[in-house]
């Protein structure tokens, strides 16, 4: 489904007019599955904003639903796992009727509190109803080592003892998030952070459905949807999860990083927040893209970064957001109003990167030199995916016979556009890259070359405080 807006509640405010209306009650897993049903047969993404899952996680969560299983997704930081959960509120209905005042979204027809009980039983057909909106209908809890039962399931409320009421009865409990959440979904991030105790007391709500509160004798048959997210690391092997809870999931779906460059750039380019500055034009070229996706697989693969933390995708949103920046910082400056990303603006991306790269050698390298081999490796590898070296043998010449190149971030654009009639094949490989005569991104090409050439080892460089000098 695409979209989470509900609309119109509609006009039925009452038990009678509910029941006259045809209104039939479903369970949460019956209204989802069926919801689920009907948006595959009309072919709508279930998780329209989420990409690279289509083959694996999504068939996955689907199937659970299916099958009215619980889920868990395990997967290590920035895999979307939160996100998936919030989107499963799209196979909720648009409205949904409660008991006018209920606390845990009773249903008119079943009411399960003492409070929707005793009002349908004196008012009957009379009885108040209020609709709530799908939105309304999810519950999320970030799992804390200072979680209580009270915050998850409920506790006495002594305000309500205190105005005459015995301990016994039911209407002096104040109820958690969780039975708050009846008839919708819940999620709980990072589920192992939460004390073994405290996940005891989710057993009966994944398996009998109901809960126990400071040894009432109550029940409250709740039927709440309940997902959770932990980090594989901490819930396969540091035990911090207890069996029979692990046992009470139906489904555990594993999530995973995009798996190619391309995907990786369109999860950024979604994500990304590049404001609009006046005067200037952005213009982010492919290469200066796939570098910085490149960058986060590099990462990914790198034996220098804990790989059981792992390297989220906000990793290249932030360094894409970054790129982009320190381009239209330069473009003010120097007072152009073109604007792209150079090979010479990379260095930006360092305190974007090393708060988001958990190292295995702490204190033994500088962060920031394992950041620069990153980016080196990720430069290489796009210049010798887009380029062959053998076709730039002129202009190795060039410099052999004693040319040499100055590049620095604060180089006006056109100074890069002077030098392509000087330099033998340059401008032929530029045009490859499929810049236009934009002076900005001619300037970006120019320096994706000169620096591909260094990196494969046609050219030196001398960099330092001032302009970097190529030469041979």
């Amino acid at each position: 489904m695409t979209t989470t807006s509900s609309g119109t509640p509609p006009v039925i405010s009452t038990l009678g007019e509910l029941v006259a209306g045809g209104y039939v009650s479903r369970s949460i897993r019956e209204e989802m599955r069926s919801n689920l049903i009907a948006a595959i047969r009309r072919g709508e993404s279930l998780f329209p904003r989420i990409h690279g899952y289509e083959n694996s996680v999504i068939p996955a969560i689907e199937n659970a639903i299916l099958s009215g299983q619980d889920i868990i997704f395990l997967g290590e930081r920035g895999q979307a796992k939160t996100r998936l959960a919030r989107s499963l509120v799209n196979l909720l209905d648009p409205w949904m009727p409660i008991v006018a005042g209920s606390e845990i979204n009773d249903d008119p027809l079943n009411p399960i509190s003492k409070f929707a009980r005793d009002l349908v039983t004196e008012k009957g057909d009379d009885t108040p109803i209020t609709w709530v909106a799908r939105e309304q209908r999810f519950g999320e809890k970030l799992a804390t080592p200072d979680t209580t039962i009270a915050d998850l399931i409920g506790e006495v409320d002594p305000i309500k003892v205190a105005e005459g009421r015995y301990l016994t009865d039911e209407l002096t409990i104040s109820y958690g998030l969780i039975p708050r959440t009846n008839r919708g979904i819940f999620n709980l991030n990072e589920l192992p952070d939460l004390a073994e105790r405290i996940q005891v007391g989710l057993l009966n709500i994944l398996e009998e459905r109901d809960v126990q509160i400071r040894g009432y004798k109550i029940r409250l048959p709740l039927d709440v949807y309940v997902v959770a997210s932990a980090n594989p690391e901490d819930y396969t092997n540091r035990g911090r999860i207890i069996t029979p809870l692990k046992d009470r999931y139906g489904s555990q779906i594993r999530t995973h990083y995009p798996e190619t460059i391309e995907l990786e750039i369109e999860i950024f380019e979604q994500e990304a927040v590049l404001p609009e500055t006046p005067g200037v034009e952005v213009t982010i070229p492919q290469f200066m893209k796939e570098i910085v996706a490149e960058i986060t697989h590099v990462a990914r693969r790198s034996p220098d970064v804990s790989q059981r933390s792992g390297v989220s995708v906000r990793l290249s949103v932030a360094n894409y957001e970054n790129l982009a920046s320190n381009a239209v910082r330069r473009a003010i400056r120097l007072g152009e109003k073109q604007a792209a990303p150079r090979i010479s603006d990379l260095p930006a991306l360092r305190p974007s990167t090393t708060g988001k790269v958990e190292l295995e050698t702490m204190g033994e390298v500088r962060e920031e030199q394992v950041v620069d081999k990153f980016m080196q490796t990720a430069v290489a590898t796009v210049f010798n995916r887009t380029f062959s070296v053998r076709q730039f043998e002129r202009l190795i010449l060039a410099f052999e016979n004693g040319l040499t190149v100055e590049s620095s971030e604060l180089m006006p654009a056109m100074d890069y556009v002077h030098q392509l009639s000087h330099l033998d094949g340059l401008k032929e490989a530029v045009d490859q890259l499929g810049v236009g005569g934009n002076p900005a991104t001619v300037a970006s090409g120019v320096e994706f070359i000169l620096e591909g050439l260094h990196l494969n080892r046609k050219l030196n460089k001398e960099a330092g405080f001032g302009p970097a000098r190529y030469h041979r």
